[in-house]
């Protein structure tokens, strides 16, 4: 009988490199930290307050009151007439708000201009993304505040410009035409305005 073959030699097993993995991991782990630590710092500057107040804006709900956007003008005496016929085709959609020609038009909420511009029925016009991303449209005005300009933020009770009579409302007495655009569509504004308003003193009570 032949003798028993020699045993195969056994190879050692192979010992894996991990370094060159490890390196690259802690390569894109700092670049990850370097871009997440600019994006903090960029986020925070007064370059991106436009940016970052419309996510803010958009995260909010949409408000249930609001002041009367006309300066000394209570939100009793505002007509109802959101709906009301205009013409042969159009619908009121918005309220009047009637006072002295030149007193202050003011921003109903926190927001974002969107437009500031002279065209079409609303005539001197302006336009703000509010919360819930909700526009608020104040048209007709006399003028505009000096430096308004769309990307201003603003916040409730900042001046926008005064009451006037441009557009279509060329004639007739000096009023704010103010409207409320959902992604609906136009809003009443009217319930918002009136709840907002401070609640009547109640009767005295007579001490006891």
């Amino acid at each position: 009988m032949s003798p028993d073959p020699s045993p195969a030699p056994v190879n050692p097993p192979r010992q894996h490199d991990y370094a060159p993995a490890a390196r690259r991991l802690v390569s894109w782990v700092l670049v990850l930290g370097l871009l997440a630590t600019a994006g903090y710092w960029a986020w925070h500057q007064s370059f991106m307050v436009r940016a970052r107040t419309l996510w803010e804006l958009g995260r909010m709900p949409a408000p249930t009151t609001l002041p009367v956007p006309v300066e000394g003008v209570a939100a009793g005496a505002v007509a109802d007439t959101f709906g009301a016929p205009r013409g042969v085709d159009r619908e009121h959609h918005g309220v009047d708000i009637f006072a002295d020609r030149g007193v202050a038009v003011t921003s109903a909420t926190r927001g974002v201009v969107a437009s500031v511009r002279e065209t079409g029925l609303g005539g001197r016009q302006v336009w703000v993304v509010g919360p819930g991303n909700e526009r608020h449209y104040y048209a007709h005005m006399d003028d505009w505040t000096p430096g308004l300009a769309e990307g201003d933020v603003v916040g409730p009770g900042d001046r926008l410009g005064s009451v006037g009579d441009t557009g279509n409302a060329r004639g007739t007495p000096p009023h704010l035409h103010y409207g409320i655009y959902t992604r609906a569509g136009p809003v009443d504004p009217l319930p918002r305005l009136r709840a907002h308003a401070p609640a009547p003193p109640g009767p005295a009570v007579a001490p006891r």
